[in-house]
C-alpha cells in the first residue's frame, strides 16, 4: 500500500489514527473542508490551516472543467495552484456529474455528459477519472462510481452497484502507485445491506489503499445511514482508513466516529457560514434573527476562533442584514473551527476511552 495508515487506540468501534501522505500526517478522525474548485469558499488558505484542518477535498468534475487538469499541472499541480500545502483528496466527480441527469448519459465504459458551465461535451471514463486526479497531483485518488438517488429500486440501486465495482477494477488498474499516493474504493449499494455487502467485499477482494462508504445523506435520512454503518461492520479491512463522503452535521459525525468511520467531509460548514447558520456548543444560532441585533456577546463563549474573540452576535447581525460579504467570511471561519475543535474533542475521548461521555454530552 502507498499510504501509511496505523489505528493508534480504540473505544469501541471508534478509532485514533494517523494517516501518513504524500504532503504531510492527518490526525484521525478527521474532517476535511470542502474545496470544490480549489478553494474553501470565503476563506484563506491561511483561515483553514488555524482552524485546524489538515487535509481539504477538491473536485475532479469541476477542476477538469475549469480550469482544466492540463492547466493545473502545467501551474505546478494543485497544491501549488490554491497554495495548500498539505494534503488533498479529490473526489472522481462521480456524485456531480450524476447529480446533472438532464445532461448526462451513463453507459459501460463511463458517462458521456455536458458540462453545467458551457454545454460543452465530455467522455468521463474510470481511467480519465483517475488520470485527472493524477495530473492535479492528488495524494487520495477517488474511483469513478454510480450515485443513485434517494430513493432507488434494489434493482437500479443494483445495477448502479455493480457498474460500480466494474469501473473500481479500471480504476485500480490505472493507478500510478507512488509513495505517500493512494487510491480510495467506494461501497455502493443504496439502503440495501446485501448490496452494499456485495459491494465490500468485491472492493476488498481489489485491494484499495482506503474505503469510502458513498451514496448517503442523499436524503434517506440518519436512520438509514448508521443502518448501512452498522451493516457494514466486519467488513472494511481495519488497518485501512474509512471515509464517509458527503457527511455531515456534526451530530451525523459523532454517529459515524462512534461507528469506525476515519474520515469527513462536507460543506455544511461554509453553506450555513453563507446562509447566517452558526454551530455553538449549545446548539446551532441564525445570526439574522432579530434577538441578535443587541446582543454583544460572541457567538459562543467556548470558543477561541478568531471571529468569536474579534466580533460580537450584535455585529454579525448587522452584516448579514446589510448583506456584507464579511458576515459569511466570520461565520464560515467560525464554523470550520466548530467543526475541527469537534474533530479534537473526538480524538482526546478515544484516546482516554471516554468516547461515549463525550458523544452524550453533545
Amino acid at each position: 500500500m502507498s499510504l501509511g495508515f496505523a489505528v493508534e487506540a480504540t473505544d469501541g468501534r471508534a478509532r485514533l489514527g494517523r494517516l501518513e501522505t504524500a504532503h504531510g500526517p492527518v490526525r484521525t478522525p478527521a474532517f476535511m473542508p470542502v474545496g470544490t474548485q480549489a478553494a474553501v469558499k470565503g476563506l484563506t488558505v491561511d483561515a483553514v490551516r488555524a482552524s485546524g484542518a489538515e487535509m481539504v477535498l477538491g473536485n475532479a468534475y469541476h477542476l477538469m472543467i475549469r480550469p482544466g487538469a492540463d492547466r493545473v499541472a502545467a501551474l505546478g499541480g494543485l497544491h501549488r495552484f490554491m497554495n495548500w500545502p498539505g494534503p488533498i483528496l479529490t473526489d472522481s466527480g462521480g456524485f456531480q456529474v450524476m447529480s446533472l441527469a438532464q445532461l448526462r448519459t451513463v453507459e459501460d465504459d463511463g458517462v458521456v455528459f455536458r458540462a453545467h458551465t458551457d454545454g460543452s461535451r465530455h467522455h468521463l471514463t474510470p481511467a480519465g477519472a483517475v488520470a485527472i486526479q493524477h495530473r492535479l497531483g492528488s495524494d487520495i485518488t477517488m474511483v469513478l462510481d454510480e450515485c443513485t438517488a434517494y430513493p432507488a429500486s434494489e434493482d437500479v440501486a443494483a445495477d448502479a452497484m455493480r457498474r460500480s465495482m466494474r469501473w473500481a477494477r479500471l480504476c485500480k488498474a490505472a493507478f500510478v502507485p507512488r509513495p505517500g499516493h493512494g487510491i480510495f474504493g467506494i461501497v455502493q449499494g443504496g439502503v440495501f445491506p446485501d448490496l452494499r455487502a456485495e459491494s465490500a467485499r468485491t472492493l476488498v477482494e481489489i485491494g484499495f489503499d482506503g474505503y469510502a462508504v458513498g451514496g448517503l445523506a442523499v436524503g434517506e435520512g440518519q436512520a438509514r445511514m448508521l443502518a448501512v454503518l452498522d451493516g457494514l461492520e466486519g467488513a472494511l479491512p481495519v488497518d485501512r482508513p474509512r471515509y464517509l463522503m458527503g457527511v455531515g452535521t456534526p451530530d451525523d459525525i459523532v454517529e459515524g466516529v462512534r461507528r469506525g468511520i476515519d474520515l469527513f467531509d462536507c460543506v455544511l460548514p461554509t453553506r450555513s457560514g453563507r446562509t447566517a447558520r452558526a454551530y455553538t456548543a449549545d446548539g446551532t444560532l441564525n445570526l439574522r434573527n432579530a434577538r441578535h441585533a443587541e446582543d454583544p456577546s460572541p457567538v459562543d463563549p467556548a470558543c477561541a476562533c478568531p471571529t468569536c474573540e474579534g466580533y460580537g452576535r450584535a455585529y454579525l447581525h448587522h452584516l448579514f442584514r446589510a448583506n456584507e460579504m464579511l458576515g459569511p467570511i466570520l461565520l464560515s471561519q467560525h464554523n470550520l473551527f466548530f467543526y475541527q475543535r469537534l474533530m479534537a474533542d473526538l480524538r482526546a475521548a478515544i484516546a482516554a476511552s471516554k468516547l461515549d461521555d463525550v458523544a452524550s454530552a453533545r
